[in-house]
């Protein structure tokens, strides 16, 4: 949840990367950062499991405006993807304000995307918190894979697997080109410093 820090006149946001291992969510992050202004930037940290790695970062106030004149600041996290991390991928979720879903469009991924979806909805179930209720973007991720004559899952099956009801937005992306990854976190900040809006209300 938002915390609200009156002295300094800022609300803190925490949006959490979510996936399955090697989905991009590194990736993503580390594109995201470069392409921030230093300023408007805080340091980059990664904590490295074995295979994996969990990695954060914050953003100062950007161009998100105010609510209730206090600025807003972004603390944005990624879970580590493998299984037997799952106790991590709790601590880190826990409080978020919003997620991004980064999925992998490789066709052997399939079945992983799905499972790592069920698992964030458990997780979340088990924090007495419904996804629904929480802002949440799809990325389809590693969309290149096609220039390199890879076949990809079709955006219309990995909508029918992630998201059916076709109430999510979702990008496709290529998080090593850059491609969909400015426009997913635009849209999960916006999507997010609306909810808490509302919460404030």
């Amino acid at each position: 949840m938002a915390i609200i820090r009156l002295k300094s006149g800022e609300i803190q946001c925490k949006i959490v990367y979510y996936g399955p291992g090697q989905s991009g969510k590194t990736t993503n992050l580390i594109t995201i950062h470069k392409s921030v202004g230093r300023r408007a930037r805080g340091e980059l940290i990664s904590i490295n499991t074995t295979g994996d790695r969990t990695i954060f970062f914050d953003l100062l106030p950007l161009d998100l405006g105010t609510i209730r004149d206090m600025g807003i600041k972004i603390s944005v996290y990624t879970v580590p993807g493998q299984v037997h991390y799952n106790d991590t991928r709790k601590l880190v979720l826990k409080g978020c304000d919003g997620i991004v879903f980064v999925a992998d469009s490789s066709r052997d991924k399939r079945n992983e995307n799905i499972d790592s979806l069920v698992n964030l909805d458990y997780n979340l179930r088990e924090m007495d918190r419904e996804l629904a209720e929480i802002p949440l973007v799809l990325q389809y991720n590693k969309r290149d894979l096609n220039r390199n004559g890879v076949r990809t899952l079709p955006l219309d099956v990995m909508d029918k697997d992630l998201n059916p009801t076709a109430k999510l937005r979702r990008f496709g992306a290529s998080a090593l080109y850059g491609d969909g990854v400015k426009d997913t976190f635009k849209a999960i900040c916006m999507l997010t410093v609306a909810d808490v809006c509302r919460q404030l209300i």
